[in-house]
């Protein structure tokens, strides 16, 4: 397969805007460098690329004054900053170039939320406009193959996830070793550049144990004793995880009813290949016992990717009671409360848990499964 038009390209265009930074977050390896490449093909204005892993680029940025800044962007309509995260002070002299270069358009791309977000944040306050690129999504795919391709394709997509570079090889053997090179040469690349993390072994071990247990509620003090970690190291761990944007969230929902359980969290890979990457499982499905979190993990992430690209703003949670009630995925907005419950398994009966229909009359149920998920996810 050629190269995928990204959903996010239309959004793309929409928040370039003259006198404001394009932010553009992802992970590594997502595809961030190439959808700008070919956005370029599209403009016509004259554009000046950087790199801020580059020394030599960095350094043109770091004299903070309109007169170096006007001599470098003579002429120049759009400044490209590819993993921008890595200049010092990127904020500032992002701010500095919109707020005195007239008409000057940006794009910023960084793969490290902790890093360029909290740089950009303060200085960039009504300057910038924020768009996240993910692994490609079954919305890209539908693009270019009809149903029958799709229903072949699945459980690829649940093995080997959606980073774009795996178009590129036909078979499991050389998938598996470009997921093994991306977990172990770009993963883990900012957290490790991050002050105060030395060693990369206990992250991993902490990958591991979430990835085993997808789909269920996650304590903090029980990773940390098997870690041999502090609880607060945990969590702090996690988080930096979610910023450079392995893992995702998601929270119990409940208002305040005795019996659901809201203190822990439930946590999902954004990409099904790096999961089964980082426990070293390939095989196919027929031959695994967890075929049911592959294919929550799925429709978790994929979700996500929808919600940002089609803009549907909702909260999301996961509904359980202490006496073992529960649903997967709960979405919440101002008008409605959306339950969903995710099988695998197209001959196991679900219905809306009784505690919930109770507490909840006026929320909405869906079983997904092989039959419907398309509508859930694209």
């Amino acid at each position: 397969m050629s190269y995928v038009k990204r959903a996010v390209l239309d959004n793309f265009k929409n928040n370039l805007k003259p006198n404001k930074v394009l932010v553009l977050l992802g992970a590594r390896r997502v595809g961030k460098t190439q959808l700008i490449k070919k956005y370029l093909e599209t403009v016509e204005e004259k554009v000046l690329q950087l790199n801020g892993e580059d020394l030599n680029d960095a350094r043109l940025l770091e004299e903070r004054t309109l007169e170096n800044y006007t001599r470098l962007f003579q002429n120049i309509g759009l400044l490209v900053i590819d993993e921008a995260q890595a200049v010092q002070d990127i904020g500032l002299i992002l701010k500095f170039i919109v707020d005195h270069i007239e008409g000057i358009k940006v794009i910023a791309t960084g793969s490290s939320m902790f890093d360029l977000a909290n740089k950009l944040g303060e200085p960039l306050v009504g300057r910038k406009n924020t768009l996240f690129l993910y692994p490609l999504s079954q919305i890209e795919f539908s693009n270019y193959e009809n149903y029958k391709q799709t229903v072949e394709n699945l459980e690829t997509r649940l093995i080997f996830g959606g980073y774009p570079e795996l178009t590129q090889y036909s078979s499991w053997e050389e998938k598996q070793n470009y997921l093994r090179e991306i977990v172990s040469s770009y993963l883990l690349k900012d957290i490790l550049v991050f002050d105060g993390i030395k060693n990369s072994n206990k992250i991993y071990d902490l990958l591991r144990l979430i990835a085993l247990q997808i789909g269920k509620e996650v304590s903090l003090q029980e990773l940390g004793n098997q870690l041999q970690m502090s609880k607060n190291t945990v969590e702090r761990y996690l988080d930096l995880l979610t910023k450079v944007f392995i893992l995702f969230k998601v929270e119990g929902f409940s208002r305040n009813l005795r019996k659901e359980i809201t203190k822990t969290s439930r946590w999902y890979f954004y990409d099904n290949g790096i999961r089964n990457a980082i426990i070293n499982n390939y095989n196919s499905l027929q031959n695994r016992t967890d075929v049911g979190d592959l294919w929550e993990n799925y429709l978790a992430s994929e979700r996500i990717k929808k919600q940002e690209y089609h803009k549907i703003f909702r909260a999301n949670y996961f509904w359980r009671t202490y006496d073992r009630q529960e649903l997967d995925w709960l979405e919440e907005d101002a008008e409605k409360l959306s339950a969903f419950e995710f099988k695998w398994n197209e001959n196991k009966k679900a219905k809306i848990p009784t505690a919930f229909a109770k507490a909840y009359p006026d929320a909405e149920f869906s079983l997904i499964t092989k039959k419907n998920y398309l509508d859930f996810i694209t």
